[in-house]
């Protein structure tokens, strides 16, 4: 698998509304996009660090992954992005073929536009792993 950098770190949050003065006033950071992205039951907004980006994530339902991810373990770090340059599908297939449990068995389309897929914190020393790509 060939990492090209860090894409993004997703945070959880309650609410994006209530979590962006501190990301704006306090960090002085920029959020230059929120979007919601109706089949993961998310709201998600935008700031760059450098060429790194924080994704915070709003649940837009009861239902959602981050809904469940906030009831359980409240607001913080929720995933690593890592932008690949041999493509998700690949990245995908080497993760499996060395033993890594897969939570996407094939790219999907994220936030942005890019083609996604995480892999699962059980077998990755516990950290939310999504893999990302143009």
């Amino acid at each position: 698998m060939k990492i090209s950098h860090i894409e993004h770190l997703g945070i959880a949050v309650n609410s994006i509304e209530e979590a962006l003065p501190y990301y704006e006033n306090v960090l002085g950071l920029k959020c230059y996009n929120i979007e919601t992205v109706e089949d993961q039951k998310v709201k998600t907004a935008f700031l760059k660090v450098g060429d790194t980006k924080i994704e915070l994530l709003e649940p837009t339902s009861p239902e959602s992954t981050i809904a469940k991810y906030l009831e359980n373990k409240g607001p913080g770090v929720h995933h690593i992005a890592f932008a690949v340059a041999d493509g998700v599908a690949n990245a995908l297939a080497e993760a499996e073929g060395n033993g890594i449990r897969l939570i996407d068995k094939a790219p999907r389309k994220g936030a942005e536009g890019l083609n996604i897929a995480f892999l699962h914190p059980k077998s990755t020393q516990g950290v939310l792993t999504e893999l990302c790509e143009q």
